[in-house]
């Protein structure tokens, strides 16, 4: 990958449907959005990963531990499939951002994100999303791997469990990023 510093904020999987799972995400969500208005106010990307699948749920195998639960609930309807998606509206993109929409866990995999990306010259992501064992840390694996540079804005994530919360921005994700309180990024 080319060398270049410029700087993308991925804003992960903040879709209502997964922000009503968290006890309290209303102090998330209000940092994501500064964090939102930020990256707008220095002209960088902002782009919206989003898990979302069909109506019927093809791309879910029975297999997958992960998503089996939703198939398995009956048919997923086109107005599901559409409801799923809903970005939270404190947070929701505006006309220019890039929306990209997932079939699993990492942002890559499924989407055309590392082509959005490419295309934009972009070689610097920042993280910010739920679930922080989730999104968060299969996507900063799969963009090391990639060779983008990274910063995760640490309490710009969640994650259902505190402690993993912790360890993965204290010991885990340091080796591969740079994390940074939303404070310390603006």
């Amino acid at each position: 990958m080319e060398q270049t510093t410029k700087a993308a904020l991925l804003v992960m999987d903040m879709q209502s449907s997964i922000l009503g799972m968290l006890p309290d995400a209303t102090g998330l969500v209000d940092k994501v959005a500064r964090a939102i208005t930020q990256a707008r106010s220095n002209n960088m990307p902002v782009i919206y990963v989003v898990v979302g699948f069909r109506a019927g749920t093809p791309e879910i195998s029975a297999s997958n531990k992960s998503f089996s639960a939703i198939s398995s609930r009956g048919p997923w309807t086109e107005e599901q499939a559409a409801q799923w998606l809903q970005i939270h509206a404190e947070v929701a993109p505006q006309q220019s951002d890039i929306v990209v929409t997932k079939r699993r866990v990492s942002a890559f995999t499924g989407s055309d994100l590392e082509v959005v990306l490419r295309a934009q010259g972009v070689g610097h992501l920042v993280l910010t999303g739920i679930a922080t064992s989730g999104v968060v840390l299969s996507t900063l694996r799969e963009a090391s791997d990639k060779d983008f540079r990274l910063t995760v804005i640490e309490d710009c994530c969640a994650d259902m469990d505190e402690e993993v919360h912790r360890v993965l921005m204290e010991k885990v994700f340091p080796r591969q990023a740079e994390v940074m309180r939303l404070e310390e990024w603006v």
